[in-house]
């Protein structure tokens, strides 16, 4: 419908126009409009954050597959996917707990600042090492934070 014998039909014409009238749109609208770029740097940032903050946690090969396709490769990247989201939403919980200690605390935590936050931090994660899927008998919620009185041993 969209192509004949390695050609495109008219309405496949049509679309591949159609596609290239709202690119050059966006890329016009990005060379206009500074508030338009600096939403589009934002997002990328984001997903840049987000993407160095996988290739950490599949640290083999710094982050790359270089195989070619085997059965169950979906579940590898399922895993990478679900072991990322759960840090994630480790880290934007004890971001929180953590904005909320230093506002219960006293201290000025200006909004501009913490809209500057991004759960995707990596410095604390250790990919390495042996892991134990067994789960202790622990109360339920988070472990507490520092103590700001506490020698830091880091």
């Amino acid at each position: 419908m969209l192509s004949r014998d390695g050609r495109p039909t008219p309405l496949g014409d049509a679309i591949a126009h159609y596609g290239r009238i709202a690119k050059t749109l966006h890329i016009l609208r990005l060379a206009d409009e500074p508030g338009y770029r600096r939403q589009i740097k934002a997002q990328a940032n984001l997903q840049e954050g987000r993407h160095a903050l996988a290739r950490k946690i599949f640290h083999g090969r710094a982050g790359q597959l270089y195989q070619r396709y085997q059965d169950g490769m979906e579940d590898q990247i399922g895993a990478l996917g679900l072991v990322l989201n759960a840090l994630v939403l480790f880290n934007t919980r004890y971001m929180d707990a953590a904005l909320t200690q230093l506002r219960a605390d006293g201290f000025d935590v200006r909004d501009q600042d913490v809209t500057r936050l991004s759960p995707f931090v990596r410095h604390h994660v250790n990919v390495l090492g042996r892991y134990s899927f067994q789960l202790p008998d622990l109360p339920g919620g988070l472990r507490p934070l520092r103590d700001k009185h506490a020698a830091d041993d880091d």
